[in-house]
């Protein structure tokens, strides 16, 4: 099935789903570790968890991920039911982390469309060894023949169950299941629900019959439920519990009926209702409590859908267009010097409603930062036991929103910012304590919000930088640009981030090959973004990584250089002015230099820059435009500026990119003339500029 096209919806959503749980599994897992600990809560969550992806694995025969899946599921199981006070917590948390780096993998070869022939074979033999261990070191239960109990999240709920007289015959079941609105693909999931449903029951019949042939099965499934009928041998409470399992389940009734022989009579149904976090198991009307009022089940109705990725990219482009299409409309060369109030109105109105449309399609774009910094802690655990530190993390801000795009560029980053301040920064418990410092380090994650940029500052109480040797290796490969006594402290710094440069003699797991930081120039580089770096000796370092909300749609100044239209980021401009022949100054190293309110500024000229062909050279003839990029200032000579407008960014063909000239373009932009405007990257001019 792994091959198989015409059921892609379906493995999109085992991806997706399957993606989802891992991550809630990761962080439970890690949480009950620091706690050393697994309640009651986690276990039967963990115990969903895999039972949910044993089932989709099975079902989409990937059975290397379904054994595990049930090898783990058997160990949380004989955990829910007896409860054993003797257990090897980080063991136990060790196999499951295991486990799921196992299950990521193979799901990474799925998306890549390579072969799942993963052996878990080694995982599968350590988790039933560490079962049987736990089976020997805790006595067993002792046998309840009186009420049975389920327990579900932090509440319990009885259920009469007189296991003495439970029946190893089959009895005669009818369920109908009804899904979230909105959870789409109804029919694949019905027909999940039935292949788990193989393993324990006979005489399978459901309505509609024909789920994985006709789609307009979905609607029926939203109208009236998936109704099933079967037989099985196993306890009313155990059926509750495997239909109660259900992913992305509203609700569900389930009846013990007469055989079909014996007409449609029909014991009295229990149902359950489940509402998002907590479920709940009501008790029926006879039993003296009152029952779940069936309209409070229609209000608890989903009303969040999942969207493809690709879709709202493509809505996003559509409205850039729109963006675009509205300027060539309000700026269309023939509507010069026309007096047309009712056009003007109603393109004011256009104006506004589009702006509406864009600000929604961007915050529909916009995702926490939640799960990303979360998965920081992942990290920490792993390098604090191969390193033998103590290392805690402090989450700030973590709700903040991006972007996806953005997001995606600055996982990387953050996991190598991350490993670094734990493998450089952070002392071993005993130089700690000899610099009179906790024994455990803190590393701190914080976002929060700037304007229209988003900082994300990463900051240890560790070491801090060593500036000497920093100095001593930039010396050695020959980075150093002007005398050492005239280099900042945030000069030294910056060389950290240099291709191949790293200050450790030894080569380890984690450090040592002079890769990583480069990375993370490059990757917030690439969207827009910028790196700054402070440190003190002996007290930590602080990392902070400035990127912008959203690549798709900004404000920007156009200006005018020769026939060449360029736009500048607005959030860039620190200010624009007409200069003074006697403002103008010559360095000894006959550099351009500007003299505003006592202070000296480089100038760069655009035309020389980009080679362009213009009459306008002389200073008193242009503008200058003041810009600023991680705290250093260059003014910009140009011809004119043309006014500003929110521009669509547009990717550089890959031709384009590959040249060095391309340096200092972040992008390109189609403004309502009909022309195209190059958008500048401040960052890449002022590094073209000092090599000039």
């Amino acid at each position: 099935m792994a091959g198989d096209h015409t059921l892609e919806p379906m493995l999109d959503m085992f991806l997706f789903e399957t993606d989802q749980l891992l991550e809630q599994l990761e962080q439970i897992i890690i949480h009950s570790e620091q706690s050393d600990t697994y309640s009651a809560t986690d276990i039967n969550e963990i115990f969903r968890i895999m039972h949910t992806i044993k089932g989709a694995a099975a079902m989409m025969l990937y059975d290397n991920i379904a054994a595990l899946s049930h090898a783990i599921e058997d160990v949380f199981f004989y955990l829910r039911d007896t409860n054993p006070e003797n257990m090897d917590c980080t063991k136990l948390s060790d196999l499951i982390l295991s486990s799921i780096d196992f299950i990521k993998t193979e799901l990474k070869k799925i998306r890549e469309g390579d072969r799942v022939d993963g052996d878990a074979a080694a995982l599968n033999s350590s988790i039933k060894n560490y079962l049987e261990i736990l089976k020997q070191s805790n006595p067993a239960p002792l046998e309840n023949s009186g009420t049975g109990v389920i327990s579900v999240t932090n509440q319990q709920y009885y259920i009469a169950q007189d296991k003495k007289a439970a029946s190893t015959q089959n009895k005669c079941f009818k369920a109908a299941v009804f899904f979230d609105a909105g959870c789409e693909m109804e029919n694949i999931r019905a027909y999940t629900v039935i292949h788990e449903l193989k393993d324990f029951a006979e005489d399978i019949h459901y309505i509609p019959e024909n789920i994985m042939e006709d789609d307009s099965t979905c609607e029926m499934i939203r109208q009236n439920g998936f109704v099933v009928r079967f037989s099985s041998d196993r306890p009313l409470a155990e059926l509750h519990d495997f239909f109660g399992k259900t992913i992305l389940m509203k609700e569900f009734q389930l009846e013990e009926t007469d055989p079909p022989a014996s007409g449609e009579k029909k014991a009295r149904p229990q149902q359950i209702v489940l509402e998002d976090p907590v479920v709940k198991i009501p008790p029926s009307p006879e039993e003296g409590l009152p029952a779940k009022n069936s309209e409070i089940h229609s209000s608890n109705q989903q009303s969040m859908i999942s969207v493809n990725v690709a879709k709202l990219d493509r809505l996003m482009d559509l409205v850039g267009e729109l963006v675009i299409s509205e300027a060539l409309v309000v700026q269309n060369p023939d509507l010069r010097g026309l007096t047309l109030d009712n056009f003007n109105k109603a393109a004011r109105q256009q104006e506004k409603i589009i702006s509406e449309l864009q600000d929604m399609v961007m915050s529909v774009r916009m995702l926490p930062l939640t799960t990303t910094f979360h998965k920081m802690q992942r990290i920490i655990r792993d390098m604090c036991k191969k390193l033998g530190k103590d290392v805690q993390l402090e989450l700030i801000g973590e709700t903040t929103e991006v972007d996806k795009n953005i997001i995606e560029h600055i996982s990387d980053p953050l996991m190598h910012l991350i490993r670094n301040a734990i493998d450089h920064g952070i002392e071993t418990a005993e130089e700690r304590e000899a610099a009179g410092k906790t024994a455990s380090g803190k590393i701190t994650l914080e976002a929060k919000n700037s304007g229209s940029d988003v900082i994300i500052l990463i900051t240890d109480d560790g070491r801090g930088l060593n500036k000497g040797k920093i100095l001593d290796r930039a010396r050695q490969k020959g980075l150093l640009h002007k005398p050492e006594n005239e280099l900042t402290d945030k000069e030294i710094y910056n060389f950290i981030f240099a291709p191949g440069f790293s200050t450790q003699d030894k080569v380890t797991e984690f450090s040592g090959r002079g890769v990583g930081m480069d990375v993370v120039t490059k990757n917030v580089n690439s969207v827009g973004g910028l790196v700054l770096i402070d440190s003190v000796a002996g007290e930590g370092t602080t990392i902070s990584l400035k990127i912008p909300l959203t690549l798709s749609i900004i404000d920007g100044m156009t200006i005018r250089v020769g026939n060449v239209r360029y736009t500048v980021p607005i959030t860039t401009i620190r200010e624009s002015f007409k200069p003074q022949a006697k403002e103008i100054i010559n360095d000894p190293d006959r550099n351009e230099m500007i003299m505003v309110r006592g202070q000296c500024y480089p100038i760069l000229r655009i035309h020389r820059l980009f080679k362009v062909t213009t009459s306008v050279t002389d200073f008193t003839d242009g503008i200058i435009i003041m810009v600023e990029n991680e705290d250093e200032v260059l003014c910009l000579f140009a011809d004119e500026l043309l006014g500003q407008q929110q521009v669509v960014v547009k990717a550089l063909p890959p031709y384009i990119k590959n040249i060095r000239q391309a340096e200092g373009l972040a992008g390109c932009t189609l403004l309502g003339d009909g022309s195209i405007s190059l958008i500048l990257d401040i960052g890449g001019m002022m590094r073209r500029g000092y090599s000039l």
